[in-house]
């Protein structure tokens, strides 16, 4: 290919000659130089610049068909060798920096899957490591005969079941913003099967989706999960079957609200959720304050716990 190149050149430099006037001995070898060091390399690059130059010298720089050399013609020669050196350098060094480039990019795409897979690994076992926890407290629960333990043991691995279940849709290896959606459907879903109940239905209605950082998605969808929850622990204990909806919408001042509503039998007369001594109501309030946010029950046709966060 590098002699077919040369060849094209010297063919078109020979019909050319008639046309140009003197003083362009290289007009078409400079092409057949570059593309041999572009598409095969220095070396071949080389040659064909060889080659190109005694062609140049022999035919076309001073008297034809003979290597004698006047001043100009040395001139001539010599800026062809600087020209082409330069070029066939600089086309080496791209070379060189493209192949590293490549090299850096395939152990950097290497480095992230690698890092892709330890992480979803890590979160794999965290998961499950939660999961057998919540199961062995409730295996302990057996051995405690009194009720108020047992209470909370039940609400320990309640708590550390659906924090296992959620964990591995609350991450991202990236630590890349979560659109709600993405992972409040799942959520609802996990724990509505969580419960048991098969007669509780969820409904997230999202009127304006948004971005959250994993720190901030994080212990809202605990809090989403607590009060969904509760819903079903104590607005639906007596078996009724029932509908809660889970509603994210924008405040008035630019802010998000999350309400977690119920159609159950509601909150109790007199309830106070500032004097209330439930460990998950503690626990939403205390999430919610470090979202720099405020927790919330309202009574009303059933129960309406509200999240509400500053813009």
């Amino acid at each position: 290919m590098t002699a077919l190149l040369i060849a094209v050149a010297f063919v078109s430099r020979l019909v050319a000659d008639g046309w140009l006037p003197p003083g362009f001995p290289y007009v078409t070898f400079f092409p057949a130089v570059l593309l041999a060091s572009v598409l095969f390399g220095v070396r071949y690059g080389t040659v064909a610049a060889t080659a190109c130059g005694l062609l140049s010298w022999y035919f076309f720089i001073g008297e034809r068909y003979s290597f004698a050399l006047g001043p100009g013609g040395a001139v001539a020669l010599g800026f062809y060798i600087f020209v082409v050196g330069v070029d066939i350098l600089i086309i080496h060094w791209m070379q060189t920096a493209n192949a590293k480039l490549a090299v850096e990019r395939e152990n950097n795409r290497a480095l992230a899957q690698t890092r892709e897979l330890l992480f979803n690994e890590l979160q794999h076992r965290v998961s499950n490591n939660l999961q057998v926890a919540a199961g062995l407290i409730s295996l302990q629960k057996r051995q405690v005969s009194d009720r108020y333990a047992r209470d909370a043991l039940d609400e320990a691995s309640r708590r550390l079941a659906v924090i296992g279940r959620i964990s591995r849709q609350l991450y991202d290896a990236g630590g890349n913003a979560r659109r709600m959606r993405e992972f409040l459907e799942p959520l609802c879903r996990d724990v509505i099967e969580a419960s048991g109940r098969t007669d509780i239905a969820c409904d997230v209605q999202v009127d304006d989706d948004a971005l959250l950082l994993p720190d901030a998605a994080i212990p809202m969808a605990l809090i989403v999960a607590e009060a969904l929850a509760n819903a079903i622990e104590h607005g639906f204990a007596d078996g009724k079957a029932g509908t809660v909806v889970v509603d994210m919408s924008r405040g008035e001042q630019g802010g998000m609200r999350i309400e977690v509503r119920d159609n159950g039998r509601g909150l109790p007369d007199g309830f106070d959720a500032d004097k209330s001594d439930s460990l998950g109501l503690r626990i939403a309030r205390m999430l919610a304050e470090q979202l720099q946010g405020r927790f919330e029950m309202l009574p009303g046709a059933g129960t309406t716990a509200r999240l509400t966060l500053p813009g």
